[in-house]
């Protein structure tokens, strides 16, 4: 380190300011995991190799976790006080924007989870410019800025011009120039690789047209391409928008495959007729499911004819669905395809002939054929596509799997059975016990006599067993200590006081009307309404914690937001209730700010309705952080339930059957005149 920045800025180490202390850290950590690295890639070559394929990683911030996974965190926090430098002094580096929310989570601690398990597989993604965007609260409402995350450079990735591959379009050929994350395994000599692709033009600027001094177009090209990598889900309320969406995944699609086919023929020859029995690639929901035909594309580009390059390609892919919402399975208009990608186009169409000629002979009726085509009404359907073109389908917790199975794709699922399989999401207790909540790891580690519940999260089960007043009193006592770090964070960030002394009730997640974030604020509309009016006594004071972004498209789901902030002011502004109640709406609320904020939590909210959430992972975090789960019967929800008992948890709302019994004759307005407190509580919105 201190070598490092005498080269490149001619200043001791105790005279680094933050970019240029973690900048040196970042290299020297590069520098002493190379040789894993090499070794690591090099001993998976002759065995089946897994990849991760999806448009989000919300990796948040890798020097903390990096050192953790190496065990130097401590020895490098007093390397650096003795030299009168401060390690905390990395809160001020900025998350990697490349993800949003639990989607983008779940494929980190999915690569995190393979490295430590000495798992060969690596991940690719997109190196977004910009990312989703910087949120910041303004008079109430959500501003969205650019996330310049790597305006001070990205020392955790390797460029990779040796690797570099061409992705054509209709209307442009593009370079896929590769940036190399290392994915380090905890405890673990394991170095797994995330490789984003980064959008770049063939031809970076026209001299000629700079010359004839039309600057502008002598790099609008450059521009055009650039856009592909430019941020992480472009608005695509418009034409252009949803092309460039399209252009997004097609990008990241053909530019992974066309490394996994090189990398196999490197290590196997030309052959590429064992394909699948040595590759297999997962797709994180729907968003690279245009992998399929690239892949059939890319084969058949290899001298196989359709028939052998699709049963190839059938047997390399799985496909994880993340939601029963509709609007989430995403459609392409056939002719914006075409458009785009024209060869793809055709190639679906193929593969749905095939799909036609397939459940005639499985003894399919015309009517179910109907409802199963791929392409279909001027549209594509890409979550059809997947179920098709892979040979897997996984819910992402029990209740969900059965529903994609009963409600999602029922035609799917009486041809196709076998397909169908639970696989419950997950998280890495490393980062979201170990590393954000060291007191209480510390406390588990001191009951239990050892650190392996980190590689072995069922040894918690051991817990039982220490139950004593003493351990108790120590767990209140670290929960205590993390309020205390959180409340000032708090009022540093975002100018709003909280007492520690308060209940924490926490609702942090992406904002969506499914995950009713209006619900619950409507709920502390009607316990502030009742304090005053002193309905509530003996009311436990408690301050409630929101934080989400909101899709910039996504007009309602800002609206809440507003709402929220206007509630918050409502009640922080009111002297009646200090002693009470406070609620807070934290601004740009990301994998960092979640370190924080959940190990400080006493009630966790995940009260979606029964049937919408398709897992979850927030209540994974809060639940490992001690906070008991006020929540609907839904999702991973149910598995917390069973594992940790009910009686442990807040259980409230209709379950699946119940709301589906219902939904006919629901009738809203008929509760609003009915009920006093719900009419209180619904009126603020046109107070």
């Amino acid at each position: 380190m201190e070598e490092q920045l005498r080269s490149d800025y001619q200043i001791d180490l105790c005279e680094a300011n933050t970019v240029q202390l973690h900048k040196a850290m970042a290299g020297a950590v590069m520098y002493s995991i190379s040789d894993d690295w090499r070794r690591a890639r090099r001993n998976h070559e002759m065995i089946r190799r897994a990849y991760y394929f999806s448009a989000e990683y919300l990796m948040g911030r890798m020097v903390f976790n990096n050192l953790y996974c190496l065990d130097i965190l401590e020895e490098m926090r007093k390397l650096l006080r003795a030299k009168g430098a401060d390690l905390s002094a990395m809160e001020d580096i900025e998350d990697a924007a490349l993800g949003n929310g639990g989607l983008g989570r779940l494929a980190a601690c999915f690569l995190d989870s393979a490295a430590t398990l000495d798992l060969p597989m690596d991940g690719y993604g997109l190196r977004y410019k910009f990312g989703l965007f910087k949120q910041s609260i303004q008079d109430g409402f959500q501003v969205e800025k650019a996330d310049d995350w790597q305006r001070h450079g990205d020392p955790w990735c390797r460029r990779r011009d040796d690797k570099t591959v061409e992705v054509v379009f209709a209307d442009q050929k593009v370079l896929a120039v590769p940036y190399d994350m290392p994915i380090i395994g905890y405890n673990s000599r394991n170095i797994g690789t995330l490789r984003l692709w980064q959008s770049e033009p063939v031809e970076a600027f026209d001299f000629a047209l700079f010359n004839k001094q039309e600057y502008d177009l002598a790099v609008r090209n450059k521009n055009k391409v650039e856009d592909i990598t430019r941020v992480l889900y472009p608005n695509d309320s418009t034409y252009e928008g949803k092309r460039l969406r399209l252009k997004q995944q097609y990008f990241l699609s053909s530019a992974s495959l066309q490394d996994i086919i090189r990398r196999y023929k490197r290590v196997r020859g030309n052959d590429l007729a064992g394909f699948a029995a040595h590759c297999a690639i997962q797709l994180n929901d729907t968003h690279p499911t245009i992998s399929i035909p690239e892949l059939t594309r890319l084969l058949m580009r290899e001298g196989m004819d359709f028939d052998m390059a699709f049963n190839i390609t059938r047997q390399t892919f799985s496909y994880t669905n993340h939601t029963l919402m509709s609007e989430a399975l995403e459609r392409w208009d056939y002719e914006l395809m075409r458009s785009v990608v024209p060869e793809i186009t055709e190639i679906i169409s193929h593969i749905n002939d095939k799909m036609n000629d397939e459940l005639r002979a499985l003894g399919a009726d015309e009517a179910r054929i109907s409802r199963m085509q791929i392409a279909t009404g001027g549209q594509i359907h890409m979550a059809r596509l997947a179920v098709y073109g892979g040979t897997y389908v996984n819910g992402v917790a029990q209740i969900h799997s059965e529903l994609v199975k009963r409600e999602l794709f029922p035609d799917w699922y009486a041809m196709f059975p076998e397909k169908f399989c639970n696989k419950t999401n997950g998280i890495t207790q490393r980062r979201w016990l170990g590393l954000c909540n060291p007191e209480l790891s510390d406390l588990i580690v001191d009951r239990l006599g050892n650190r392996d519940y980190l590689l072995h999260l069922d040894l918690l089960q051991g817990l039982k067993t220490h139950m004593d007043d003493a351990t108790v009193a120590r767990f209140n006592a670290v929960k205590q200590q993390k309020k205390n770090q959180l409340s000032t964070i708090i009022r540093e960030k975002e100018g709003v006081s909280i007492p520690a002394s308060f209940l924490f009730d926490i609702q942090v997640k992406r904002m969506h009307e499914y995950k009713r974030q209006f619900l619950n604020a409507l709920s502390i509309v009607d316990i502030y309404f009742s304090i005053k009016e002193g309905s509530l006594p003996d009311f436990m004071p408690t301050a409630f914690i929101f934080g989400a972004k909101a899709a910039p498209g996504y007009a309602r789901a800002k609206s809440i937001i507003k709402y929220i902030n206007e509630v918050a002011k409502m009640i922080n502004a009111d002297p009646a209730v200090q002693d009470k109640l406070r609620v807070v709406f934290v601004q740009n609320y990301n994998c960092s700010y979640a370190e924080h904020i959940i190990p400080a939590a006493d009630i966790s909210e995940q009260i979606s309705p029964a049937g919408t959430e398709a897992s979850g992972t927030g209540n994974m975090k809060f639940m490992l952080n001690g906070a008991v789960t006020l929540g609907t019967y839904d999702g991973a929800n149910i598995e917390i339930m069973t594992e940790a008992g009910e009686e442990n948890n807040y259980v409230f709302g209709a379950r699946v059957e119940q709301i589906e019994a219902i939904r006919d004759t629901y009738n809203p307005k008929e509760i609003y005149d009915r009920e006093s407190r719900v009419r209180r509580a619904l009126d603020t919105l046109v107070n």
